[in-house]
């Protein structure tokens, strides 16, 4: 963990779901070039993101060491990762978008708590880039049905969602149900995965979830010059934070390229 390079925030008014802890990561030169602003990434499970003594069984994805050392090999955009931590009794609450096994059903609560408050507070204490075309949303397991399902609502705020192995299974299915409904493909760059060692039902979950996206119109053929989606079925990895740190370098890779970002005057800054 880059501990010189992250801030932890005590967070939230309480008013849509509970305060939590969130931790902020900023790229390496974001003391130095002062007058520049940068892309942010909003990621769940914020606890499991950055630091092995907070993470479920003491693993992390070391995202800050990830996205450090891609940003200095100029592999991707210089961006701020923001971990959201989860709260723990509530985290299916809070994650799932319909109730399901009497649990879950508030992810639209969440979703305000995210886009009203917390976004805000983020793009005033923090040299953003705040337009929708430079915000992502990610997460896995329950967090990435979560990025799914508020990026496909909230289109005029996230632009880049990382979906990493999404629990489509919630509510028999809901999410395939959602994406088929919609009329046609959003203007939303995404990155789709799953491991193979997670089972046989949950590929074939995630391939059809693949199957509607394409049929929407994403396109993720290399050779398609504009292409907005990507899929990956990671080779021996499981459902677990250290398979999803392993790979999440490439999901980086694909939604904040080099180019991702643009300098601007930040004299305005709160």
């Amino acid at each position: 963990m880059l501990s010189e390079q992250i801030t932890i925030h005590h967070f939230g008014s309480g008013k849509w779901v509970a305060p939590r802890p969130v931790s902020v990561y900023v790229p390496p030169d974001y003391h130095t070039e002062t007058d520049k602003r940068y892309p942010v990434l909003y990621l769940q499970d914020g606890q499991n993101v950055f630091n092995p003594h907070t993470s479920f069984a003491g693993v992390a994805w070391e995202a800050d060491e990830t996205a450090q050392r891609l940003i200095l090999k100029k592999r991707i955009a210089p961006l701020i990762i923001v971990g959201i931590d989860n709260t723990g009794v509530d985290r299916i609450d809070e994650y799932t978008p319909v109730r399901a096994r009497d649990r879950g059903g508030k992810a639209d609560d969440y979703g305000r708590m995210l886009t009203e408050e917390l976004k805000p507070f983020i793009d005033s204490h923090y040299r953003t880039l705040p337009e929708r075309e430079y915000t992502g949303l990610g997460g896995s397991s329950l967090g990435g049905l979560l990025a799914l399902y508020l990026g496909v609502k909230k289109t005029d705020v996230f632009s880049r969602l990382a979906v990493m192995s999404p629990s489509v299974w919630w509510a028999s299915g809901f999410i395939l149900h959602e994406i088929r409904a919609l009329p046609g493909r959003l203007p939303l760059r995404i990155w789709l995965d799953i491991g193979k060692g997670e089972g046989k039902p949950f590929r074939q979950q995630t391939r059809s979830l693949q199957e509607i996206l394409l049929d929407k119109g994403w396109q993720k053929h290399r050779h398609v010059k504009f292409a907005d989606f990507r899929y990956l079925e990671a080779a021996k990895a499981g459902h677990n934070e250290s398979s999803w740190g392993a790979r999440f370098d490439k999901v980086l890779r694909f939604l904040f390229p080099p180019s991702g970002g643009r300098s601007r005057s930040a004299s305005g800054l709160r």
